[in-house]
């Protein structure tokens, strides 16, 4: 036979014998990796899950698809959303748990950080009545000061310790799963590794998006979302051994050119570009046992939070279109099953009462104060619900920029170390106010508001407020706070006042005299402060008014053009609403008591009183508000003209104009129902609603007036905006009187 066909004829046969075998080992395959997996050598397989925000929810959709195709999972390193869903499956929660959770998780609950209002410090609430709107800048040597971050993590961080079942410090390899989270060190622009450590504060400092959550404190380093440094953390994973990766990216993508709007379109480009390049890096990285998983999440944002549940299964869709790739890596069903079930193994933290409470790094805030703030006590066991409030109650007395806690082990006891950082930007405090309105017939008034805060004046924590207006009323107010202990509820408060404001007077609809009044007076208060639920003050008034006629008859001069004042005072504020511009629930209530005397050195006697009251309840979107306003004197002594009630405007008897109503006694009642039609996240959302309303005014000033009861009602729309609660409304009274009003600020 020819040497060269017998040549032709092995080669072939070669190359068939070849084809077959390939052709036998990629079937093979599943069986041959459980082989390996039985013998221990089963290649580890490490999961990459980058930074997105909302975007990373689609991890939780790859991750469904991965355990339905049984891939094992021996190691998880991820970046800031991926961070959380890594920590959250590496610490023994099942996708059940993380898909409900998913669904509870919304941009308010992540980011709304102070504590629900009723338990807010009453002296704090009562800002909420004014038309105080932009947050607090600090003032310190005349340079001013701001916080570093939009919010602070403390909620944030509430929320991630329910993402963890590991609670406490672990070294994040003795996890179910090993796992391990990265930041950006903002002062050395370098990467930061976390392999040990409280869960909820790594996984926060993994997702502190520069500008919008304030950096984290970790061992002197300041750090920020490692988005900036490793986006994909892959090299992260060939760190921890990992054979083969699979990397999960949900990255923003880069804005065109038409969608850069504005100094936040190009700051959030910034952050893409940097993003963009230190993934393109991790991507260059993977071999062609990796296998990439990228989810096609079209128009949802890194802030979309409220749409989380929409978002998860585009991770599922997209993993299933490799699904080819990662059937290969796909274990036994029995095999698989005591895989999970070995990493479903719950971290148990240890049950321990407390021995201590401390506060290490308190400069200036009294460490008795911080105390009495806490429900936790010592020698109770740590109940995380409480203590999560706890911390977001210290929060909310406004003088730290972040809170956290950890559990020590200090000679033999257990302590919770908190971790109150005072405010860098404090102790001395500016903010602003505005407020508009105008009832579309010519009557249009603005106030302009400052207010300067001086805090922790001393160890009892004394503060001085002085607040500067111009406007329709005008003044300067001021008053220095003085609690007689840090911790009890007494108080002293001086103070002085120096005002100017106007009031018109209408016979029927027609305006016919106008009012200016100025005040300068001072006096001191003693009180006491209920905590969370009120205030009840009594004090001592002295001072000078100056009531002028402005324009019109002389008949309706309000006497007097020096009149001396002398009077006891009194008020009771009693406040559990959990808004004051759109209450949904709860309830307050207001009593004042001006008794003027002649033995303090005013020139008339005489008692005033007003009162006033609301109640809220809701179902569902739908809100009832009843409120009712009440004033007269006390004793046959009558009320000088310049201490008539005036009264009229939206809400306040609507259809009529701002202040069109003035007499020696008031009587008003009004039902509201009002329907969120918008929800909003920081903010409260937008309103529609009604009004009816019936009032009387004692004693008209102006002859001719009415004293008899009025009927109204109003339609509005009403919205929580950033610059205030702004209304858009009309009103109309049963005699025909009606108006459209426009709010900014609060209008009752």
């Amino acid at each position: 036979m020819n040497a060269g066909f017998v040549r032709y004829i092995c080669q072939w046969w070669l190359a068939i014998t070849m084809v077959c075998l390939s052709i036998s080992l990629q079937a093979a395959t599943p069986v041959l990796s459980e082989l390996a997996a039985a013998d221990g050598v089963r290649p580890r397989i490490c999961l990459v899950l980058s930074g997105g925000g909302a975007r990373g929810a689609a991890h939780v959709g790859v991750l469904r698809v991965l355990d339905e195709y049984r891939i094992p999972i021996d190691c998880i390193a991820g970046t800031s959303m991926g961070a959380l869903v890594g920590a959250a499956f590496a610490t023994g929660m099942s996708l059940t748990e993380m898909e409900q959770l998913l669904g509870s998780i919304s941009t308010e609950l992540l980011f709304k950080e102070n504590p629900p209002r009723q338990e807010q410090h009453m002296r704090r609430k009562q800002d909420d009545y004014t038309i105080l709107f932009t947050p607090e800048v600090g003032l310190q040597q005349g340079q001013v000061k701001v916080g570093k971050g939009l919010v602070t993590g403390v909620q944030l961080e509430t929320v991630l310790r329910q993402l963890s079942k590991a609670k406490g410090f672990y070294k994040f390899d003795d996890l179910p799963i090993p796992f391990r989270a990265v930041a950006t060190d903002l002062v050395s622009g370098k990467a930061v590794v976390f392999d040990r450590g409280e869960l909820a504060n790594v996984m926060r400092a993994s997702m502190s998006v520069p500008g919008a959550v304030a950096p984290a404190e970790f061992d002197g380093m300041l750090l920020v979302d490692g988005m900036l440094t490793s986006n994909l953390p892959v090299q992260t994973a060939r760190e921890m051994g990992a054979d083969i990766i699979i990397a999960v990216n949900v990255g923003t993508p880069l804005l065109k050119r038409e969608e850069i709007n504005g100094i936040f379109g190009v700051a959030g480009q910034m952050l893409s570009i940097l993003t963009e390049q230190n993934v393109n890096a991790s991507l260059a990285t993977l071999t062609a046992n990796d296998i990439l998983i990228s989810p096609e999440l079209g128009d949802f944002s890194t802030g979309d939070f409220d749409n989380l549940r929409q978002i998860a299964p585009l991770g599922e869709t997209a993993a299933r279109q490799v699904a080819a790739q990662l059937k290969q890596l796909s274990m036994p069903p029995a095999d698989y099953a005591a895989f999970r079930q070995r990493q479903q193994i719950n971290v148990q933290p240890e049950q321990r009462v407390v021995d201590e409470i401390r506060f290490d790094k308190l400069r200036r805030v009294n460490p008795d104060y911080t105390q009495e703030m806490l429900d936790t006590q010592v020698g109770e066991l740590i109940d995380q619900p409480t203590l999560d409030r706890d911390l977001r109650r210290l929060y909310g007395t406004g003088h730290f920029e972040h809170v956290k806690y950890s559990l020590l082990d200090d000679d033999g006891k257990h302590v919770l170390a908190i971790d109150a950082a005072e405010k860098s930007w404090g102790p001395d405090y500016l903010r602003f106010g505005l407020g508009l309105s105008s009832d579309f017939s010519g009557d249009a008034y603005f106030n302009l508001l400052g207010s300067y805060r001086k805090t922790w004046l001393n160890e009892l924590g004394a503060e001085w407020r002085s607040d500067l207006q111009i406007g329709r009323t005008s003044g300067f107010y001021s008053e220095f706070y003085q609690p007689f202990s840090a911790t009890g509820p007494l108080f002293v408060a001086p103070h002085m006042t120096i005002e100017q404001r106007t009031a018109d007077l209408y016979q029927q609809d027609e305006r016919i005299a106008s009012y200016k009044v100025v005040e300068k007076s001072a006096g001191v208060d003693i009180g006491s402060q209920f905590s969370r639920y009120g205030e009840l003050r009594m004090g001592l008034l002295g001072g000078i008014l100056e009531p002028s006629l402005d324009t019109g008859p002389q008949s309706l001069s309000p006497g007097e053009s020096r009149v001396q004042l002398g009077a006891l005072t009194g008020r009771l504020l009693l406040d559990q609403l959990d808004s004051a511009h759109f209450p949904r629930a709860g309830w307050s209530a207001k009593l004042n008591v001006y008794d003027s005397r002649s033995a303090l050195g005013a020139d008339e006697a005489f008692t005033r009183w007003d009162a006033e009251g609301t109640l809220a309840k809701s179902f569902g979107n739908h809100t009832l508000n009843f409120a009712v306003k009440l004033g007269d004197t006390l004793g046959s002594d009558p009320l000088p003209r310049y201490e008539y009630f005036q009264w009229g405007g939206f809400l306040q008897q609507s259809g009529y104009a701002t202040g069109q109503l003035l007499g020696e006694s008031l009587q008003y009642g009004r039902l509201m129902y009002y329907h969120r039609i918008l929800r909003g996240s920081l903010l409260e959302g937008a309103y529609g609603g009604l009004s009816l309303e019936a009032g009387r005014i004692g004693n008209p000033l102006v002859p001719g007036n009415s004293d008899d009861w009025l009927k109204s009602a109003s339609i509005f729309v009403g919205s929580d905006s950033p610059l205030g609660p702004l209304y858009l409304g009309y009103g109309r009274a049963q005699d025909g009187n009606s108006s459209f009003y426009l709010y900014l600020g609060r209008p009752f």
